[in-house]
């Protein structure tokens, strides 16, 4: 895919400073205009317009960006932290990139959308808009898949429940942001996002803690979020901190930690999830915790329901792990390509997803196929993992039961092209029976196990990085 650029004019420059006031220019913090610069604020945001290299640069010093349009004409830089407050509305159009500045901890470069705030990022598959890191080209030339960590990441926070008594400050921003996540609202709306690729992602802002590709905390059914890829980013690919929010379409590739990771009670739905791993990068395809660590038996647990899933491992990971109390339901899926399987946690002190999958139904496999997972056999791709204390005895025939009587397969499928001849993956053949079919209204009905219907086209294919023109 290539950008056309449009020229910026100075009519451009007029009607972007009408109504704003400039900046003074004895704040220190202020950048002073070079040649061919225009400067120009909203509140306390400054954008620096850079006419020779069509550039608009955002640096937020707290008030947000205001109701704002992003425009496909212009390359738009954030230079740190940069917010979409409450009641603001910042829309992306089609075609647009949006390039982070490195810099880690507090200089780190992310866009957070806060509670009340609303991003309209409604890219196209002939225009999808890209998120990357400072210097990279809009087709993704700019830096190999193996590179990581140029910027932050997206971060939208809403007001959904989770299992936590009190709204929370969300991870992989610094303190003195106030970014807090959780309320009431399960249809909470945050905005809409479809045909986005978060590229390249993953700044590092102090001990450890990285900025996923995708954070949802607290994110509400209300918010739209389809078509959308995270490759090569540090840590997990998209990360759940409760919330209700429901996905489809959704690719991770090539990430450093997990591809999806939920916990805190999320209870949302998605549909036609894919993960690649690297070569050498990536821990497990799904990291599933019920709660934050220090009270995993509140409620609402964690129940998402997720059909139609694509897991490729790169051979020495797990393919999911479900503990802290996490349950959920996975259906008509595929998990390839990984070491070791589908591990649940069994703890003697308190109540623990072994309890979700055997006793009370609430973790649920079913229709599922496992190709080249752990050594083949139904009892390695679906463990126990004793955190605390020894299981029953009847365990392990009770998780074979359910792999068995929910009619999860081992499988030898083969590997085979799409229609278009874009990539090769691992499609479902219909060896464990059709799809079974959700009640839930929300989810297509289709009966093919895995994310891509095997005899049709690569949806991924063209706008995003992994399956687009260039690799």
């Amino acid at each position: 895919m290539k950008k056309n650029y449009l020229k910026v004019t100075v009519a451009l420059f007029a009607a972007l400073t009408i109504g704003f006031s400039s900046c003074s220019d004895d704040e220190k913090d202020d950048p002073i205009p070079g040649e061919n610069q225009t400067i120009y604020s909203i509140g306390t945001t400054i954008y620096t317009i850079d006419e020779d290299e069509k550039t608009v640069t955002i640096n937020d010093k707290g008030e947000g960006t205001g109701t704002k349009t992003l425009s496909a004409d212009t390359t738009w830089i954030l230079d740190g932290f940069v917010f979409v407050e409450n009641g603001q509305t910042l829309t992306i159009e089609p075609g647009t990139m949006v390039q982070g500045k490195p810099g880690q901890a507090e200089n780190a470069s992310a866009l957070i959308v806060k509670q009340g705030g609303k991003l309209m990022a409604e890219g196209t598959a002939a225009l999808p808009i890209v998120f990357t890191g400072l210097g990279d080209t809009y087709n993704g030339t700019g830096y190999m898949t193996q590179v990581q960590g140029l910027w932050g990441g997206i971060i939208i926070l809403g007001k959904a429940t989770t299992n936590n008594t009190i709204q929370k400050r969300i991870e992989g921003v610094p303190e003195q942001y106030a970014a807090y996540y959780g309320g009431s609202n399960d249809a909470d709306n945050s905005g809409s996002l479809k045909y986005v690729s978060i590229r390249h992602g993953g700044t590092d802002i102090g001990a450890g803690n990285e900025i996923n590709g995708l954070t949802l905390g607290g994110v509400g059914s209300g918010t739209t979020i389809e078509y959308i890829e995270v490759v090569s980013n540090v840590d997990d690919g998209v990360e759940f901190f409760g919330g209700s929010p429901n996905l489809k379409n959704i690719l991770v590739a090539y990430c450093g930690d997990d591809s999806y990771d939920y916990d805190e009670g999320f209870h949302g739905k998605g549909q036609f999830w894919v993960t690649i791993q690297g070569e050498n990068s990536g821990d497990r395809l799904g990291e599933h915790d019920g709660g934050d660590g220090n009270d995993e038996t509140a409620e609402p647990y964690a129940k998402p329901m997720i059909y139609n899933a694509t897991y490729i491992g790169n051979g020495n990971g797990r393919v999911i792990t479900f503990r802290d109390n996490a349950g959920g339901t996975y259906a008509n899926s595929i998990f390839a390509s990984q070491a070791k399987g589908i591990d649940v946690e069994y703890r003697e002190d308190k109540h623990n997803s072994l309890d979700q999958m055997v006793t009370d139904n609430n973790l649920i496999l079913k229709n599922n196929l496992f190709n080249s997972v752990a050594n083949a056999t139904a009892d390695a791709a679906l463990k126990v993992s004793e955190e605390k204390g020894t299981a029953p005895a009847s365990t392990a025939t009770d998780l074979l039961a359910h792999f068995n009587t929910n009619n999860n397969a081992i499988s030898d499928l083969a590997t085979v092209g799409f229609n278009d001849g874009d990539h090769l993956l691992i499609p479902a053949s219909g060896e464990a029976g059709s799809g079974v079919v959700a009640t839930d209204s929300w989810f297509e009905s289709v009966t093919y196990q895995g994310a891509f219907e095997p005899a049709g086209s690569n949806w991924a294919a063209g706008w995003s990085l992994t399956f687009g023109s260039t690799k």
